[in-house]
């Protein structure tokens, strides 16, 4: 078993750092935010602001939200990382992870390119499946740790290949859940049972893993659980956006799915959960409707 210190203790990380803790590895938590780190306390880990205030151990893992965030934390680290292996499995973008590891591998450090899916609930049950890329060492250093929270496939050996993954990855789910809230607004505007409507198409050949998931809190108020933010797929659309044209790609529906997710962190909801996108068609549906 490793010593590990997990950086970002969100929504997601806090149940991967709890995972880690469970299956014998010693887990120091790294959140900048005092909440944060009070949840994680409550999850009986050990939590501390910076990693500068972490004991050396002998992997980081990486769940910090922004290419920004990433940057600051490489930037607070020892300038002697020999030893070390890190393992980045935020979502920032092949470029940052590339640029990052190269700082990291300078002072001496191993780096494995691992962003993960799958959400809370898998985080909860070590179910996430990871693009994993690195050398074959940092892979070797990090196996222990990356079986304890899921399926590891690997996709390459070149930092960026697991982002690349994720990137496409990224778009499916964005596309998905957007797709998901119009046709459950359809399905009202019809004049039908959005419930029977889910339960009708949902195992069918219409059905995705994200109308199964999110559908069921679409049917809620703004106050559904909170898995996985409206501000978190205004990042990563802007991600594979920025992908796309990078790469020449052509991606009109990742677009619309990035103007629905736009509209609703407008609207207020970028902290809500990501399902609430579906309000930005019911009020366009009630902004429209003829007055007098």
């Amino acid at each position: 078993m490793s010593t590990i210190t997990f950086v970002g203790t969100g929504a997601i990380g806090l149940p991967m750092a709890v995972q880690l803790a469970r299956s014998g590895h010693t887990v120091v938590a790294v959140d900048p935010f005092e909440g944060a780190r009070q949840r994680a306390v409550q999850s009986k880990l050990e939590a501390v602001a910076e990693i500068r205030d972490a004991p050396r151990s002998d992997i980081v893992v990486v769940m910090v939200a922004t290419p920004a965030q990433l940057d600051t934390l490489v930037s607070q680290a020892d300038s002697d990382l020999s030893g070390q292996t890190w393992v980045i499995m935020s979502t920032v973008g092949p470029g940052a992870v590339r640029e990052q590891g190269e700082r990291l591998a300078e002072r001496g450090a191993r780096v494995v390119d691992a962003p993960v899916t799958g959400g809370v609930a898998r985080a909860v049950s070590g179910e996430l499946v990871i693009f994993a890329s690195a050398e074959p060492q940092a892979l070797e250093d990090a196996t222990a740790a990356l079986d304890s929270l899921g399926t590891v496939r690997i996709v390459g050996s070149a930092l960026g290949e697991g982002r690349g993954i994720k990137i496409v990855n990224q778009h499916l789910a964005a596309v998905h859940i957007a797709a998901a809230a119009e046709a459950l607004n359809l399905a009202e505007s019809l004049g039908l049972d959005r419930a029977e409507v889910l339960d009708l198409v949902s195992a069918g050949a219409a059905g995705s893993w994200m109308l199964s998931d999110r559908g069921p809190r679409m049917l809620m108020g703004t106050d559904a659980p909170v898995m996985s933010t409206v501000g978190i797929f205004v990042k990563d659309t802007g991600l594979v956006a920025g992908a796309a044209a990078s790469s020449g790609a052509d991606v009109p529906l990742l677009r619309a799915a990035q103007e629905r997710f736009a509209l609703a962190a407008e609207a207020g909801l970028g902290g809500r959960d990501d399902s609430r996108v579906i309000e930005t068609y019911q009020q366009r549906q009630h902004d429209d409707r003829p007055t007098g």
